[in-house]
């Protein structure tokens, strides 16, 4: 199987944790909501997103564009629109964006480890590396160390997949809650719900 075959094998699996923002609470004074973000705030910023001018929140320049190439590598444009036509990175920095310090860390740290390791191996960025060493360097990281057959002992601790794995996670989840990801799973388009009427009882009368 292709690696998009085997993503979407474990989207429909039931593999994909949920990523959601965090949101501001009621009882936030009006100095910290002046910090927050949109996001944070409750904002539904989602439709900004394809809007002409678009700039990241949270990202800076080089770290969008490493998270263009590297989604685009990962989930590539096939029959269907891949993760750079569904704007992954564009949600993934929104949500990013309203995500606590530590979870921007975390995520900051796996994106870096890649550039890290390309420049360690290629003597470059991952972003300027050819798409064959792209790949290639990915490739390497995306299965784990087995343990010796000979001796038995576990193979050691494996950042380069556990920094892999995290950003995979990512963005598989933006792209399949996205409305081509969303098609790809076998969303026809139409919401389940229908209109909202309210109550249709005269006022008072609620038998």
């Amino acid at each position: 199987m292709k690696r998009r075959d085997l993503i979407r094998a474990g989207v429909l699996g039931g593999a994909v944790a949920a990523l959601r923002p965090s949101v501001a609470t009621a009882g936030q004074n009006a100095a910290l909501s002046s910090e927050l973000t949109p996001a944070q705030s409750g904002v539904d910023a989602s439709k900004d997103l394809d809007a002409p001018g678009w700039k990241p929140l949270f990202l800076d320049a080089h770290q969008n564009e490493t998270l263009i190439v590297l989604s685009d590598l990962i989930i590539p444009a096939t029959d269907t629109p891949g993760a750079k036509e569904a704007l992954v990175n564009r949600y993934i920095d929104l949500v990013l964006a309203a995500e606590t310090r530590e979870t921007q860390s975390a995520f900051l740290n796996s994106l870096g480890y890649v550039d890290g390791e390309s420049i360690r191996r290629y003597k470059n960025a991952f972003l300027y590396l050819a798409r064959e060493d792209q790949d290639d360097l990915l490739h390497s990281m995306a299965y784990p160390h087995n343990p010796s057959r000979w001796t038995g002992e576990a193979a050691a601790p494996d950042p380069g997949h556990t920094h892999f794995d995290a950003l995979k996670r990512r963005i598989m989840t933006a792209y399949y809650s996205s409305q081509i990801g969303q098609k790809e799973l076998g969303w026809d388009g139409a919401f389940a719900h229908g209109p909202y009427l309210g109550c249709e009882h005269p006022e008072g009368d609620h038998k």
